[in-house]
């Protein structure tokens, strides 16, 4: 079938014809929102799961409806190498810009003279320029190079500015359980404010299952400044829906029996349905998408799956880390027991705490709990295994 029309589109947080299976999710902070823009309290947001699973689509949904609603939104992704500060920095400055009229009141100047200050990074012309006089706006601070205070008075300033027109801000950041431990613990504090103080200021988080015990341990009261959700596979009715809807889109059907197999292969994962998906598409001759469409379709999607969203990661891991990972896989899903992962490996859990922790380091595998271990990968185990046949 036509290519160009392929309606599915499997890659890193790339937003699906059909965005199913999440509307509690969306309710929720559509509801927080909503709330603040009537001067009521709402608690943050937290999103975690596996990898592939839609957290990072999820969050981009959230910044597309706070956009909608006019709020002032950043969204930034964690691990990039680069500091918290410096990301809100850029992700802000062209929501400001928009802000930035000669009929601004005083409270958008003054937030802006203070993202001004929380930022050494500028211009060409050694300022943030916003074509705006605020050399009149007193000193806001949010420069003394302490983040937790800084992003205080950043918060507090922008989001007052964004109340003027009944709106707020929302802070959102992906792969968080990857950010520094000072920035974990001003972004807890962050929310812990705005909350207390009334401001309309929402923080988003996404990030593997162990994001909980990571926020905790920044600020032993975390688990009272967010709602926690927990972002799984697909249950088989809303997995239908994500095959069949963006074909219906194009007026093509698939057959009854096609979307079970393809469902059963991908086990409702969201990333491993937009490739089975788009290779169904592709094989296909058309009108509809049948049974045998779906087999030629899965055999390249995995294969499409093994040479780039498992291999990249596996690559990533030292000869040593990958025996590591290949004394998990008996485990399948998991988790598994860091002891008895030692067991088979013939050494002691201390000699391979350097394995494991370079492990956690590059995201391929996670803590859930003390003395466990499991993948961030659905089917990581699968894969390992095939890596092992003749």
């Amino acid at each position: 079938m036509d290519e160009l029309s392929n309606p599915y589109s499997p890659g890193a947080g790339l937003r699906p014809a059909a965005l199913v299976g999440r509307d509690s999710e969306i309710r929720t902070w559509t509801v927080a929102l909503e709330r603040m823009e009537k001067e009521r309290t709402a608690r943050s947001i937290v999103l975690t799961g596996l990898r592939g699973v839609g957290k990072t689509v999820l969050l981009g949904e959230f910044q597309r409806i706070g956009q909608r609603r006019n709020w002032i939104t950043a969204m930034v992704e964690a691990g990039t190498g680069q500091p918290l500060r410096t990301a809100l920095a850029q992700a802000l400055y062209p929501e400001l810009t928009d802000l930035a009229k000669p009929s601004a009141g005083e409270r958008i100047k003054k937030a802006l003279r203070t993202f001004s200050n929380f930022t050494v990074k500028v211009d060409e012309t050694g300022t943030w320029s916003f074509g705006l006089d605020l050399s009149d706006q007193p000193d806001a601070g949010a420069n003394t190079g302490n983040l937790e205070l800084d992003l205080g008075q950043l918060g507090r300033d922008l989001s007052a500015a964004a109340a003027e027109g009944g709106h707020g801000l929302a802070l959102l950041v992906d792969e968080a359980q990857d950010l520094r431990d000072d920035e974990l613990t001003a972004l807890c504090a962050l929310a812990h404010q705005a909350g207390q103080r009334g401001w309309p200021l929402i923080v988003g988080l996404a990030g593997l299952p162990s994001l909980p015990r990571v926020l905790s341990e920044a600020k032993s009261y975390s688990e009272r400044l967010f709602t926690f959700h927990l972002i799984g596979k697909l249950d088989p009715v809303a997995a239908h829906e994500a095959l069949t809807e963006p074909a219906g889109q194009e007026d093509v059907e698939w057959t009854d029996d096609a979307v079970q197999y393809v469902v059963e292969e991908t086990g409702g994962y969201p990333y491993f349905l937009q490739e089975y998906g788009q290779a169904t598409w592709n094989v296909a001759d058309g009108p509809s998408l049948d049974l045998a469409d779906a087999r030629l379709g899965a055999s390249v999607g995995q294969n499409h799956l093994d040479t780039g969203f498992y291999r990249s990661r596996w690559e990533r891991a030292t000869p040593a880390q990958r025996a590591y990972l290949r004394a998990m896989a008996p485990d399948g899903e998991g988790p598994s027991s860091s002891s008895e992962v030692a067991r088979r490996l013939g050494k002691t859990p201390t000699k391979l705490g350097p394995a494991r922790d370079a492990l956690i380091k590059k995201g391929l595998i996670y803590a859930p709990e003390h003395g466990q271990i499991a993948f961030t990968v659905p089917r990581m185990a699968d894969f390992i295994d095939r890596q092992l046949q003749p």
